[in-house]
């Protein structure tokens, strides 16, 4: 049976004595109704997880000691996910789903279609909010690698200041867009150094708008076709992150 798992932030890890937040806190002592002495793993979400025994457990602090540590290894490839917020607990799932398939970072996104609008501290609330929820996920699924979730922007925020990546990558329904095996296939034969950065675009429902698209393909993204048949939001995330990591890592 694999043990309980918690986060502790990089700036709180003393690889001696870990002590957890008071969310970790409260689901070891409240939740899981762990005690002294048992066994637990802690990780920081950079690649670092320890197998820790409780020392102290209440209701206002729970400290840890480590016994050994173990490196998960860097992934070789970053994949970056620029998501437009879909509706209802979509993004949930999306942010969960990517985590487990190891992408780096998400970029939630409010387009001109994007239902969901938020202010300024919805966009704050919303982003601690989804950066629990990755959380969450590397503890369900083991993953020791936390994904960054940034505050939501709006596509034109986005494209003036979107990160530098060897591939760019727009889901797209246009006539030219390109399977992935296809654009992979000519980034291989133009330049001999491995894709390490993707960086995809997935719209919301009811897509891009046309104008959109034409930004995005003005700032050097490549359609990418995901198929003949068109795919809900969530499910085109999934099928994307899936394709890239199969592909990249």
């Amino acid at each position: 049976m694999s043990l309980p798992r918690f986060y502790v932030h990089p700036a709180n890890c003393d690889p001696e004595e870990i002590r957890l937040d008071e969310a970790e806190c409260h689901h070891c002592h409240e939740v899981l109704r762990l005690r002294e002495g048992t066994r637990v793993v802690v990780f920081n979400g950079e690649g670092t997880e320890w197998t820790a025994e409780i020392t102290l457990a209440s209701k206002r602090e729970t400290i840890l000691r480590t016994i050994h540590s173990h490196r998960s290894p860097a992934l070789p490839a970053r994949i970056t996910l620029a998501q437009a917020i879909p509706k209802g607990k979509n993004m949930e799932l999306i942010l969960q789903k990517a985590t487990e398939l190891g992408a780096a970072e998400i970029i939630p996104l409010i387009s001109e279609r994007t239902i969901v609008r938020l202010d300024a501290s919805e966009r704050t609330d919303r982003r601690d909010k989804w950066q629990r929820t990755t959380i969450e996920a590397c503890k369900q699924c083991g993953q020791n690698w936390l994904p960054t979730v940034h505050s939501p922007v709006s596509m034109d925020q986005f494209i003036a200041s979107s990160p530098h990546a060897d591939l760019k990558l727009i889901a797209a329904i246009d006539p030219d867009a390109r399977r992935l095996k296809s654009i992979l296939a000519d980034a291989a034969s133009s330049s001999p150094i491995p894709i390490r950065h993707a960086l995809v675009l997935i719209g919301p429902e009811g897509d891009f708008t046309p104008a959109e698209y034409g930004l995005a393909r003005s700032q050097g993204f490549l359609p990418l076709s995901l198929g003949p048949i068109i795919l809900r939001t969530e499910t085109a995330a999934i099928y994307t992150i899936s394709i890239l990591a199969h592909e990249l890592m």
